[in-house]
């Protein structure tokens, strides 16, 4: 079983994955919060390929991630399967977070 895929869950080695995150842009969505006035409240919600599994081998491979850094969910992670689902992921926590709900 890899660790390793790539962006459409296929496997892939080690070097192979290395050599395609070091190049290519791991951005499934990278959104700052602004606040009424315009002005950032430091909260930014950023979605990633990670393309390392990380279901320490419970269910499909999680692939992708969804990170919160700043204001009251600061750290809160969700992680997919798939980059479909991590864009539905994205969008579902940038939405919560507007209108000031938990993701």
């Amino acid at each position: 079983m890899s660790r390793y895929y790539d962006r459409n869950g296929k496997p892939m080695d080690l070097m192979t994955w290395a050599t395609t995150f070091e190049k290519g842009d791991r951005h499934v969505g990278n959104t700052v919060i602004m606040s009424q006035h315009g002005a950032p409240e430091g909260v930014r919600v950023s979605t990633v390929w990670l393309g390392l599994d990380h279901s320490d081998g419970e269910g499909p491979p999680l692939i992708f991630e969804t990170m919160v850094f700043g204001g009251e969910h600061d750290d809160y992670t969700e992680r997919y399967s798939t980059e479909t689902q991590a864009k539905k992921g994205h969008a579902r926590i940038v939405k919560a977070i507007k209108a000031g709900k938990a993701p």
